[in-house]
């Protein structure tokens, strides 16, 4: 018996986010109420029922959702945000001391995830003793301890978050299921053997028994699969499987572990120039209002370029010498 489950993040993840839907849902001003109501309530429903409702009911309603951010009735409210010069005056009450919380979230989280499973009383474990689900876990803890935090620094009314929290939220809007999405595909190529095919293709085209091919042919594809997914962890299971292993590893005596940090740094590069990537280059032009939707990509292709190369590189020769 466990005190704290996985389950409970996601109930009150979903509870977060019902509280969105149901906002919008009152909202008379909103543009566009009943699409964009639908979208948070079914996106609460799958965090709340999901090990209840059967597999393709889902699916389907993640279609519904799809079907509603494509034809554009997923947008924001037209709340009005707190003024400048109010702002200015919490930044100089505050200064760094509004860090702290977020400095909190990664502390706790290592901290959990190293000791959250050990602890028990008698023979109730506080949590589950799933090392894939302790670091889940310890981040669902360590947010409610910067949320606590966050209040006690800024003292602020709980009406501040919850209403700051829902406009942050629409303001991100569709994008805010784009992760979760992109490393589901990812999965599923893996199982479809898509790593297969792709380490087929590799040896056919590439002279693969040139160690540096290979080691160029793996950072190459985790760029160019992760700009396609969006998403590194979903490109590295299939590059890792189909071109990693049998190429690097297998055929010329790699280092696994040098080869699977550096090309999930390959794959980081291919993160920062494409839009796929919508949480960290196409969120923060829609926060910031960008007329250039595009413009954090086109601000980060010179560094990422690069680095990519530098990356590479260091890989060709650390990955064959240690």
């Amino acid at each position: 018996m466990q005190l704290i489950t996985l389950d409970m993040v996601y109930y009150l993840l979903g509870i977060i986010v019902a509280f969105v839907a149901i906002r919008v849902a009152l909202d008379k001003n909103h543009p566009n109420r009943l699409g964009s109501s639908v979208f948070w309530g079914i996106f609460a429903v799958t965090f709340l029922f999901g090990k209840q409702i059967p597999p393709l009911y889902v699916g389907y309603l993640l279609l519904i959702m799809v079907v509603l951010a494509s034809i554009g009735k997923v947008t924001k409210s037209k709340e009005e945000e707190t003024d400048t010069e109010e702002k200015e005056q919490h930044a100089v009450r505050l200064k760094n001391k509004i860090f702290i919380p977020a400095l909190f979230i990664p502390v706790f989280t290592i901290i959990g995830t190293l000791l959250l499973d050990k602890i028990h009383f008698g023979s109730v474990l506080l949590v589950e003793p799933d090392p894939k689900k302790v670091a889940l876990i310890a981040l669902g803890i360590a947010t409610i301890i910067a949320f606590i935090s966050a209040m006690r620094t800024t003292g602020a009314k709980m009406a501040v978050p919850v209403n700051e929290g829902s406009r942050l939220l629409q303001a991100v809007g569709w994008a805010v299921i784009l992760p979760q999405m992109l490393a589901a595909l990812g999965g599923i190529f893996a199982k479809a053997g898509v790593g297969s095919v792709v380490s087929g293709i590799v040896k056919d085209i590439l002279p693969a028994q040139y160690p540096f091919v290979a080691v160029a042919a793996y950072c190459v594809g985790m760029m160019l699969f992760t700009m396609v997914m969006g998403n590194a962890f979903a490109a590295f299971a299939v590059i890792t499987g189909g071109i990693g292993v049998p190429l690097i590893v297998q055929m010329h005596g790699g280092n696994p572990a040098i080869m699977a940090a550096l090309g999930m740094f390959a794959g980081y590069c291919g993160t920062l120039m494409t839009p796929m990537a919508a949480n960290y280059n196409i969120v923060p032009a829609m926060l910031l209002d960008l007329k250039d939707k595009n413009a954090v990509i086109k601000a980060q292709i010179p560094t990422a370029l690069p680095v990519f190369i530098i990356n590479m590189l260091l890989m060709y020769y650390l990955v064959y010498h240690f």
